[in-house]
């Protein structure tokens, strides 16, 4: 839950963690993904999982808060795991790499939660929205703030720091769309071609550097 609006505190406990929470959320992703949110009921989820409907009820109290749940897993859960990237030692676009090759790697493992947070966004309660809206937007201006960082220090060349942020966690949230392990591509390999897309030529660390 955030501490103050826009700027998410530590990562909530009502967050799917781990246990049969984390396996209720991945089966419910599943289900919502495959049928869509409108058409599935708890007992459809609880069938899912393997559990009777009174267990269900046991670890969320309606459809909605296994939405949420869901929301939080490619919202708050990348603030926690993925932004102390952009503190760590090294210039603006080490760290920027970094955090690219981590929002990758959290994308694969929680692309069916990605997308259906993205496509059932509109379901959750107002409250529940703006939570998982300050998540998303406190992170966007982390990468905003290590975009103006190395636009001091002449690393990036970019007109815009804010729609470079945008548009740098547009693209990389798109690979939720197209990549599906298939054999084509391995997760390395776009790992490496979008840290030289996004860092290289999008924020224009090559350019800088006379690549």
């Amino acid at each position: 839950m955030s501490q103050a609006r826009g700027t998410p505190g530590p990562i909530s406990s009502r967050r799917a963690g781990t246990g049969r929470r984390e396996e209720i959320v991945r089966a419910a992703a599943r289900t919502f993904a495959r049928d869509g949110y409108a058409a599935v009921g708890m007992r459809d989820v609880a069938e899912a999982v393997g559990i009777r409907g009174a267990s269900l009820y046991h670890h969320f109290a309606s459809k909605e808060e296994i939405l949420y749940a869901i929301c939080l897993t490619v919202t708050e859960e990348p603030n926690e795991l993925n932004l102390p990237l952009l503190d760590a030692p090294g210039t603006p676009a080490q760290r920027m790499s970094a955090l690219v090759r981590a929002h990758l790697e959290h994308l694969h493992r929680r692309r069916v939660e990605h997308l259906v947070g993205l496509h059932e966004l509109a379901s959750l309660t107002p409250r529940h929205r703006a939570v998982v809206d300050d998540h998303r937007r406190y992170y966007q201006r982390r990468v905003r703030d290590v975009v103006v960082a190395g636009m001091r220090t002449g690393e990036f060349d970019v007109p815009d720091a804010r729609l470079a942020a945008f548009a740098m966690c547009d693209a990389l949230n798109g690979i939720s769309n197209w990549f599906h392990d298939d054999g084509e591509l391995d997760l390395e390999a776009v790992v490496v071609g979008y840290v030289d897309l996004v860092v290289g030529r999008m924020l224009g660390a090559a350019r800088t550097a006379g690549g």
